[in-house]
């Protein structure tokens, strides 16, 4: 089995791609299949976690770039910039892993924290997109989450 234990800092043209949710990209040890059905181990550094666009390397030498799998979100929005501050703050203090647009946040679907933030007067519409959430102010890397995935641990 194909084993990938590197991440990339130098750009380098990738020769395929790993796509996983945001859930699976947090994990050092996993068994995955990349998008062209050929399973890998993913041994990485323990507390990593893999953002899109990253590129690792196998141990045969073979280049593999990262992707966001599209995963079911929740999009909050409004145009009053003090509401989605406050939202910030709400969801940053439950530390919920938050990607932040313009006008916009992404969360994994939760509907206790979209009936939240819908009583504190923003929009909650459901999507299907990529989930990148900030990396976190301090460790860089540490998030947690949850989604489901065909893809098994090692």
């Amino acid at each position: 089995m194909l084993k990938i234990t590197e991440k990339l800092a130098a750009p380098l043209t990738p020769s395929e791609s790993l796509t996983l949710p945001f859930e699976k990209r947090q994990k050092s040890r996993l068994r995955v299949s990349l998008d062209n059905n050929q399973e890998a181990a993913l041994m990485m550094e323990r507390g990593s976690v893999l953002r899109h666009g990253e590129l690792l390397r196998a141990d045969n030498g073979l280049v593999v770039e990262v992707r966001a799998a599209n995963e079911e979100v929740a999009v909050i929005s409004t145009e009053d910039s003090f509401l989605l501050a406050r939202a910030c703050y709400h969801l940053g203090n439950r530390h919920v892993p938050l990607q932040i647009g313009e006008g916009w946040l992404r969360i994994q679907r939760d509907h206790v924290l979209e009936e939240m933030v819908q009583s504190l007067g923003l929009f909650v519409k459901h999507e299907c997109a990529p989930f990148e959430p900030e990396s976190g102010a301090y460790s860089g890397h540490s998030n947690h989450s949850h989604s489901h995935s065909h893809e098994s641990e090692i």
